[in-house]
Order: C-alpha cells, then structure tokens, then sequence
C-alpha cells in the first residue's frame, strides 16, 4: 500500500506521537493521588476535555472505519449507523444523565455494578460484572487488533507484533494516568480527529466539485441510490437501535464520564455539544465512504481499506501521515476508555470488596494492578480467540438483555423490587449467551430474544414481589 520511503516518513511520525501519548500520560502520573482520580477523574473533569472525551469514546475504530466502509457499500442510508447511537443518546441526556449523576455523586459510584448492588443488593454485582467484562475484555481486545491491522497495512508488520506493540502502548498510558489521562488525551485525539475527518471531506468534495456534479457522476454510472438518505432496510436499522444504540444507556464508560465531570450543569453541556459533534463527524465518515463509491471511483475489493485508499487518492504524503495518524487517534482514543472500564470493574467489584485495607494508596495499587489484568485478558483474547468480533456481540448482547430493563426501571421507579430487578438480569444475561451459543436460531440477534424476555420478568417479577424501600431511603 505504500513504497519504503513513504513508510519510512510514517514510522518516524507514528513512533513520534506514540511517545508523545506515553509522556503525557506520565505527566498524570505524579497528579494522580486517590482512588477517585484515578477511575473518576477526581470527579472534577472540566468542560472542554469533557467535550472530547465523549466524542472520542463515541467515534472510535469501528465508526471511522467501518462507518465509512458501509458508506462506500451501500450508500448515505448508513447515516443512520452514527444515527442509532445519537437517538438514543438524546433519550438518555433527557430523561437519565441528571439522575445518573445525583446517585453517583450520594455514594461516590466507581461502576455500574454500584448501581446495581445499591438497588437490588450485592448479588446483582455478579450478572454485572459478567456483562461488563465479556463486553470490555472482548473490545478492548479489537482495539489491540485495530491497531496491528493499521500497523500491518502502513508498515507490513505482522498481526502478532502489532498487537503486542498496542497492547504495549494502551497498558502502558492507562496504567501511569487512569481516567485522568484518559480524558485530557482524548482532548488532543479527539480535536484532531475531528479535523483530520472534517478537512478530508473539504479536501474530496472541492475535487469533485458540486453537489450536481456528484449526482451527475452517480446517474451516469447507476448509482443514484447510493446518494438516498433513506436507503437503510427496517430490519438492519432495528438492529443498530437494539445494539450500538440501546448499548449507549448501559456504557460504563459513559456512566464514568457522567461522574468524572465536574459538576451537573458541566456534563450536561460537555454531553450535548460532544453528542452533536460525535454525529456530524460519523454523518461526515459516511458521506466520505460514498464519496469514494461514487465520485472518487474506487474499485476496492476490500471495502475495508476505504479510509487509506481515499487519502492516498486526494493527499500529499505529509497530510496522508497527519490522517494515519488522525485514524491511530481515533483508536487509541476509544480504547483506553473501554480499557479503563473493565479494569474499573475489577478494582472495584471484585478486588476492592475482600481488601482489609481500603486507604487511598492501597485502592490506587490495586486500580493500576485492575489494568495489568484487563491487559492480559484483552491480550490473550486478540491473540488466541480467533472470532473475536462473535465474543462482542455476546458481550454486547448480555449488556443489553440483562442490564438494560432493570437498570433503567430502577432509575425510574426508586421501589422496584430487588428480586425483579434480579431475576431479570439473569434470565435476560442466559437466553442471550444460550441464543448465541445456539448459533443465533432463525437469524435472530440475541437481543431481539434476550431483550424482551428480560423485560417480562422484570414485569412478572415486579407484579408478584413486595415493594422495595424508596433509593433515598436506603
């Protein structure tokens, strides 16, 4: 894909911002003084860094890439792939941020599994910390493959030293910084990938001149329905609701970043711009994979490699280095946030309940001992398991059955009985895995199965059970 001067020029550039992304997260490292600070932030993130963290963590790899590839694929219907996410993300900052965050700040939550204990006792951490793992483990684990196949594409490295270095670089700047680190390099990578996607498209329309010379260009070679907006099937966009986008509301990152900010009114702003910011960038990574399809006439037999053949086409070499590393940015950037996720997760729901000694220093230890072990689990998933996009699916799939009904059905309803709460989460967490192991029966994504089903027990096990005592009251 490119001759050895041009990687040459890459490597130098690339190895360049990996260093720079390792200070950084250094320079964190003296700050980070408690256990807050580490998995919250402190619980003080301002507005700006807050801003692009969230776009960071919304636009990652899999949208970048794979937004952009369904572009050049099927056309501006894809639209709704960043649109799905936005929705309901729209529901969540209307009816659940502000309560999300006056229960994190009461008890000082680290976790969804807080929540979770809090309102149906400590058993439910169990069914939480399953989901949560299988889901983070499994993704942070693709981000280590994203990164060895970008590795592998500019440089020709292999797949293993690719991951291995990623595996490196996220272990390394997650465990000196936490979340800290976290959000103020996302406010870096997430300001430059931001610019990086918006200049490409300046770049590629101004080559293709206007809007009519576009759709003249699409008639003339049978591609008038690449351009539909509306071109998405009913099935595949309930789909994307009932995965990426149901997901949103039981992201632990997001929760983390929920309370991490500095005060309400903070992650209110900082969520409402970075959501609008986080949809025009992914609507700009699609409109560019059509783009490609239909004015740029690529003919790519992987539409996988849209993204490098696209900046390859329309960029002098110095830019094409600022657009690898723009798409590293954007990897990096969601990674370490999933990364910090599940090792919040086992510093908090597993480690931190059977410590003796729960002083500052000791639960700081064991948070950065959390990552080393989040590390090897992802490490040895993107190395051994070899269909790892399947582990996601699952992982996604049991957020979303066994956590979703119950979770939001307790920040809406305070005397919602535990038991409900409960049966809800494991039956909803065993049809999903069952369905899935199954192989998906009749095609059916987990979650159309797993989803509904967790919401009749909920339902049952709300009508047969006694009431719970008021969430303030407890």
């Amino acid at each position: 894909m490119f001759d050895s001067t041009e990687r040459w020029v890459l490597g130098v550039v690339v190895t360049i911002c990996f260093l720079l992304l390792i200070g950084y997260a250094a320079h964190f490292y003296r700050s980070t003084k408690t256990y807050a600070d580490y998995n919250v932030a402190g619980r003080s993130a301002s507005l700006f860094p807050m801003i692009l963290t969230i776009v960071g963590t919304a636009i990652g790899g899999s949208v970048l890439l794979g937004a952009m590839s369904q572009g050049y694929v099927s056309g501006l219907g894809q639209i709704w792939l960043p649109g799905s996410f936005t929705v309901t993300s729209i529901l969540l900052a209307v009816f659940f941020l502000r309560r999300i965050r006056e229960v994190g700040d009461a008890h000082d939550m680290v976790s969804i599994a807080d929540f979770t204990a809090l309102r149906f006792g400590n058993g439910a951490r169990i069914p939480t910390i399953i989901s949560i793992l299988c889901a983070y483990c499994a993704i942070t684990g693709m981000q280590f493959v994203a990164i060895a196949t970008i590795l592998h594409l500019v440089f020709g490295l292999s797949t293993t030293m690719g991951i291995l270095i990623a595996w490196l670089l996220l272990t390394l700047k997650t465990y000196l910084g936490g979340l800290k680190a976290v959000i103020w390099s996302d406010a870096v990578l997430g300001t430059l990938q931001t610019i990086a996607v918006v200049v490409l498209l300046v770049v590629v329309y101004h080559r293709l001149g206007s809007w009519s010379d576009i759709e003249s260009l699409a008639a003339a070679r049978g591609q008038a329905d690449m351009l539909a907006w509306s071109g998405i099937p009913m099935q595949e966009l309930a789909v994307l609701f009932l995965t990426i986008g149901a997901y949103q509301f039981v992201r632990q990152d997001l929760w983390q970043r929920i309370w991490a900010a500095k005060s309400l009114p903070t992650i209110r702003w900082a969520y409402w711009i970075g959501l609008i910011v986080a949809f025009l960038t992914g609507a700009v990574v699609v409109v560019l994979g059509t783009f490609g399809a239909v004015g740029l006439d690529l003919d790519l037999a992987d539409p996988g490699l849209v993204y490098y053949a696209i900046i390859q086409e329309v960029l002098p070499l110095p830019l094409v280095a600022l657009m690898i590393v723009a798409l590293l940015s954007t990897v990096i950037s969601c990674a370490d946030s999933f990364f910090i996720a599940g090792a919040s997760s086992i510093a908090n729901d597993i480690i931190r309940p059977r410590l003796k000694r729960t002083d500052e220093r000791t639960l700081l230890r064991y948070s950065r001992l959390s990552v080393v072990i989040m590390s090897l689990i992802a490490l040895a998933l993107a190395l051994y398991l070899p269909n790892l996009v399947q582990m996601w699916i699952l992982g996604s799939a049991m957020l979303v059955s066994g956590l979703l009904a119950p979770v939001l059905a307790a920040l809406v309803w305070p005397r919602l009985a535990p038991v409900a709460g409960l049966t809800s989460m494991w039956t909803g967490l065993a049809v999903a895995i069952l369905w899935q192991v199954t192989g998906q029966p009749f095609g059916w994504h987990p979650v159309f199965v797993g989803l509904p089903v967790s919401i009749l027990a909920l339902a049952v096990g709300a009508l047969m059970a006694r009431p719970a005592e008021s969430l303030e009251a407890s």
